[in-house]
């Protein structure tokens, strides 16, 4: 804050002194002279403790007693401008240039609140004096520029930076700003010409060959890009960058070859950061075909994950190359170590759990279940994942709590539907056939086809009795919609079972051995069918048959023993 008060300090003293003033009114006593000075010394020392607010009052004072001064009106102009309200500053800025257009810190102060109005063309008039003025001054020069680009003179923003050039000879930073005006006007040899007169001022400086690589891959030059790229390898031959970029240029040919021996070398590189390998390594498996099992990729995600261990991104890729694969123990492994570097994966998580489903282990879905929620508790996908390896695990009560915190945070359709059919199959193995009742209904409300509510509804109806004409108009459904399934036929006959109509229970079964001779299950029922139609010859045979293939009730036994049910 010192050289702040410094500077308005010699702005009052830039300034006319009271003294000075040649007004039409009467001039100033001594008295009065020495009053104005004391009082703005005052507002400077809550000037410079940024105490605005007791600042601008003994300003104004001090104005009214010396109107012509234009320090004080600088003063008063910078301490509006601090405390943000440019409306107020912009008049007195604006009488503090009149009364000294030569002070450059008014003038600044004018043009940059001209900027912060939005009032371009004034600021860069003002800019342009004090450019001419300061020729060596190359910031003025380069602010003049920018607000020519916010009015569209791109051709004045190009002769501003020409002068910067003069003075300071050539520079990466103007030289980019130039390229950058010269491509909005479309004019892309140009910008390119801009680059090469960069990269002749010093020809060993890699940084200007691999901008105008860049420049020319970005606009379809991929020809002109190569020696380039090979310039900058015959000085740094370790250049990962440049061999990302031939790379890329090989990879849009589709020269497949020359772009995995220069992802190679790259990938080699253990400078080369994990985000850059990783997009490359993105955007080449984009090229690839779905089907494709390119080993070369593989190997590139190993190597990432190799020397970025720390890095999240790696081990998302790699699993995804191992889940193409259909290696879904070691994709699942992979994807679980991208979330456990980074828990804010939302999707990775489902695909750690979907991956532990398939591979059955109800024990890893949960905890990763569990896991996923610590992150992303209002969730109901992981609530469901949770509730649903809960059942599978016969935890009927977790399974329930799970399922309806589930439903309460869930908005999209179909996940309702499963959370409402595995809450109806949790409540029943609870005992609760009310609650299974009503899930079942909601998720029919949803989805009046749904096999697995038709099945296990109508199933769980039927043994426990009740409902039968409902039991039989959804199973009936079900074998209309699926008539080749002979779980489906094996629940639809016992239905008609529990009916006591054992004809056209036996129908269905009949059916349904043919479709599934390996079923113990439908052997069994088709047994109990025969017994209950009197054929128990027949029955026992088809109880033994069920006992031979290892899937039947606990019952079977004393079935076959006693020839009865």
């Amino acid at each position: 804050m010192k050289a702040v008060a410094l500077a308005v300090l010699m702005a009052f003293l830039a300034g006319p002194t009271i003294a000075q003033q040649k007004k039409k009114k009467e001039a100033p006593t001594a008295e009065q002279i020495a009053e104005a000075e004391r009082v703005f010394a005052e507002g400077m020392k809550f000037f410079v403790q940024d105490d605005f607010e007791q600042a601008i009052p003994a300003f104004q004072k001090s104005l009214e007693m010396s109107p012509e001064n234009s320090g004080v009106s600088y003063s008063l102009a910078k301490a509006y401008d601090k405390k943000g309200d440019t409306d107020k500053a912009m008049p007195h800025a604006e009488k503090a240039f009149l009364l000294s257009p030569e002070n450059k810190f008014a003038t600044t102060l004018l043009a940059d609140i001209y900027e912060k109005k939005h009032k371009f063309a004034e600021a860069a008039k003002l800019y342009q004096l004090l450019a001419t003025r300061y020729p060596e001054n190359t910031e003025y020069a380069i602010e003049l520029a920018s607000l020519y680009l916010q009015q569209d003179q791109y051709a004045e923003a190009l002769k501003a930076y020409d002068k910067v050039e003069k003075t300071l000879g050539l520079s990466e930073e103007i030289t980019q700003q130039k390229q950058m005006v010269l491509l909005k006007q479309g004019k892309v040899n140009e910008a390119i010409k801009e680059g090469e007169r960069l990269i002749n001022s010093d020809p060993s400086e890699v940084e200007y060959l691999v901008d105008q690589a860049e420049l020319l891959m970005t606009h379809d030059r991929s020809e002109q890009a190569i020696p380039v790229l090979e310039k900058i390898l015959q000085l740094r031959s370790d250049n990962a960058q440049a061999h990302i970029m031939l790379a890329e240029l090989y990879r849009k040919k589709g020269d497949l070859k020359r772009c995995n021996e220069e992802l190679g070398k790259a990938f080699a590189d253990p400078s080369l950061d994990a985000t850059t390998k990783a997009r490359v390594l993105t955007s080449y498996m984009a090229m690839l075909p779905q089907e494709s099992q390119n080993e070369d990729v593989l190997t590139f995600a190993r190597s990432l994950v190799q020397s970025h261990p720390e890095q999240s991104q790696g081990h998302v890729i790699l699993g995804d190359l191992l889940a193409q694969r259909n290696d879904k123990a070691a994709a699942r492994d992979s994807y679980a170590k991208a979330v456990r570097l980074d828990g804010s994966l939302n999707e990775v998580w489902q695909r750690v759990i979907q991956l532990d489903g398939d591979l059955n282990q109800m024990d890893s879905v949960v905890t990763h279940a569990e896991q996923a929620l610590e992150v992303f508790p209002n969730q109901a996908v992981f609530w469901y994942a949770s509730g649903s390896a809960n059942l599978a695990k016969k935890q009927y009560k977790k399974a329930a709590d799970a399922l309806e915190e589930a439903r309460r945070l869930s908005s999209d359709t179909k996940l309702l539907t499963f959370i409402h059919a595995q809450l109806g199959d949790a409540y029943n193995a609870m005992g609760k056939f009310e609650a299974s009742d009503a899930a079942y209904e909601d998720a029919l409300k949803i989805d009046a086809n749904n096999e697995h509510v038709l099945n296990n509804y109508g199933y769980f109806l039927s043994l426990r009795k009740v409902k039968l004409d409902k039991a039989t108009e959804m199973t009936s459904r079900l074998v209309k919609l699926f008539p080749q399934n002979a779980t489906y036929l094996d629940t639809h006959a016992w239905v008609y079972f529990a009916r006591g109509e054992y004809a056209m229970a036996r129908t269905f079964l009949e059916k349904a051995v043919k479709l599934d001779a390996s079923n113990g299950t439908i052997w069994e029922h088709y047994g109990d069918v025969l017994f209950q139609l009197n054929d128990k010859e027949k029955a026992l045979e088809q109880w033994k048959k069920a006992k031979s293939l290892g899937v039947a009730s606990e019952r079977i036994e004393k079935k076959i023993s006693t020839g009865s049910l």
